[in-house]
């Protein structure tokens, strides 16, 4: 995180909007951070609470993140593998063209965009495509901010009709959601029959154990700083893409093939000069930037803890990595099949 991304972090929130449109009091940071915190494991939450309060968990997380992860990474709010010589950005493009591609978008189809984000990845595509293109969304902050066609709504219970779409594709959303199974189902309702839908998921991979308490800690730390209720193993989205009626024709974890890590700039072990405020030094660089800053009450106070918050993602999200336990990007294309003498 640079100087200029601290001071961004810790003065960034006069303009958040909570779950009905109302602004987030700069006096009221502190509060939320410490109520999204306490969903979670590492701070006396569980998983059933995740998941039977995952609509005010996964509100309160973006409410809080979507000012600064525009800020510091882009419109588009996920990640992507990467080849030498590219830069994050390029990576995230061409994984979003990859994914049109992947679906066979045309001019004129019809697109779902499953929980869009402020709609970066939908104005790629739809650009690259000519497709037209409906984000689904149940973020109102985020909704403010996108220019793009949004219709909010819970993944879990869309408000939409059945057979309405030419093609679906979720990129790091149904992540979020508390079933999967409830969510693909939702996708296949509103999916035309013999089309197709791209999923991408953060996931663990078959070498997590889940009595390796260091691995149960990525888990957490990994939940923690992405907002999520549980996180699945590849298995379990493969499984759950066919039991809400998908054939599954492709299924790869894509950051297997990365010719470098993902992570490589985000690493705190990795230092260069382009990097350095990603590096240790520039983590305890930030935090100093964003403390002195909360004391003299130029930032509002919660700053610093929702700071620790975006350094333990960072961290789960590179050790999990790293440990071969997590991917950031499992990809599965899955077609809903056609009905009895279609063709």
């Amino acid at each position: 995180m640079s100087q200029s991304g601290a001071f961004h972090l810790s003065t960034g929130f006069h303009g958040s909007t909570g779950l009905q449109g109302k602004q987030i009091d700069k006096d009221q940071l502190e509060s939320t951070v410490e109520q999204y915190a306490k969903y979670h494991d590492l701070h006396g939450g569980d998983e059933e609470f995740r998941k039977s309060n995952y609509s005010d968990l996964v509100n309160k997380y973006y409410d809080l993140v979507t000012s600064f992860t525009e800020y510091h990474w882009g419109q588009s709010f996920h990640f992507a593998q990467r080849w030498r010589g590219e830069t994050i950005r390029e990576s995230i493009k061409r994984f979003e063209h990859f994914i049109a591609l992947q679906l066979g978008l045309k001019k004129g189809m019809k697109v779902l965009d499953v929980g869009c984000g402020i709609g970066g990845p939908l104005r790629e595509i739809a650009r690259f495509s000519s497709t037209e293109i409906t984000g689904l969304n149940n973020n109102a902050y985020q909704i403010s901010r996108g220019k793009c066609n949004f219709i909010k709504g819970d993944f879990m219970k869309m408000p939409l009709p059945d057979n309405t779409f030419d093609a679906a594709y979720a990129i790091e959303a149904t992540m979020h959601a508390p079933d999967a199974l409830g969510a693909y189902r939702e996708i296949y309702r509103v999916l035309k029959p013999g089309q197709y839908f791209a999923l991408d998921e953060l996931c663990l991979t078959d070498k997590f154990d889940p009595n390796n308490s260091k691995h149960r800690d990525i888990k957490a730390e990994i939940e923690l700083g992405t907002g999520l209720p549980a996180i699945r193993s590849t298995r379990e989205c493969i499984q759950a893409m066919k039991d809400a009626g998908f054939e599954v024709i492709f299924a790869k974890d894509l950051a297997e093939d990365s010719d470098c890590p993902w992570y490589h700039e985000i690493n705190p072990g990795h230092f260069s000069l382009k990097s350095i405020s990603n590096s240790r030094v520039g983590h305890l660089l930030t935090r100093a930037i964003v403390g002195t800053l909360e004391f003299l009450h130029i930032a509002p106070k919660g700053c610093n803890r929702l700071f620790s918050i975006l350094q333990t993602a960072s961290h789960g999200l590179v050790t999990g990595s790293q440990e071969q336990i997590f991917t950031v990007s499992f990809f599965v294309l899955g077609r809903k099949p056609l009905k009895e003498g279609e063709i």
